[in-house]
């Protein structure tokens, strides 16, 4: 449909050509995702795995609106533990998994494009709604345990010791902390390596449509 092709194109111009979307942009793409939403349950909408990445991407924008209603409560809620830079973190974190978890679906999405162009009937038994439910659940799992990890790095801010937590719970936050700054190493190369690889896949497409 026409209204899922403008919805998608949007969403590649916000996430992967957009250094950094501003608030009307990402209020836009709210509503969008909220139209979309409406439109997936009409009975006449194919149920395909396009279909099935393009419901996913509409449902990360549910943290848009956590980020948007942390930011209202922020000035309500004061706790001496749970501090500024905790709720403040907790945001950027809703905000990061929009964009990430939007992003890799928007990947998925240029993917099969292209293997319906080049290997349509070779690729047809990964092309189905079951692969592109377990792909989405993983990419969720993924972006949700990412944040999580940015998420515990606000406790470094804290003497943990007068908290009574177990040596074992300790180093388990140590573990965390390790594995965000690795993470924080990725996270540019990677959202480099996904513009490229959406550019080069939708120049192949192009090439390949062209008479």
């Amino acid at each position: 449909m026409k209204d899922f092709r403008r919805y998608l194109t949007f969403k590649y111009i916000q996430y992967l050509v957009l250094p950094s979307p501003n608030i009307i942009v990402t209020l836009l793409g709210l509503f969008a995702s909220l139209y979309v939403t409406l439109i997936l349950f009409l009975p006449s909408v194919s149920r395909k795995s396009t279909a099935v990445f393009i419901r996913n991407i509409a449902q990360a924008d549910i943290f848009v609106g956590c980020s948007i209603f942390s930011a209202m409560i922020e000035d309500v809620i004061k706790n001496e533990m749970l501090s500024s830079s905790f709720q403040s973190t907790l945001r950027q974190n809703f905000q990061i998994a929009n964009v990430h978890i939007s992003s890799l679906l928007l990947s998925c999405i240029s993917l099969e494009a292209f293997l319906i162009t080049f290997l349509p009937v070779e690729t047809r038994h990964i092309r189905t709604v079951r692969c592109a439910k377990v792909v989405s659940k993983i990419i969720w799992i993924a972006i949700i345990t990412e944040c999580f990890l940015y998420q515990m790095e606000c406790f470094k801010d804290h003497s943990l010791s007068y908290l009574g937590i177990h040596r074992q719970a300790l180093l388990l936050l140590n573990v965390c902390y390790t594995a965000t700054k690795l993470l924080k190493l990725l996270v540019y190369p990677i959202g480099l390596l996904l513009r490229l690889f959406n550019v080069y896949l939708f120049y192949k497409i192009y090439c390949r449509v062209l008479p």
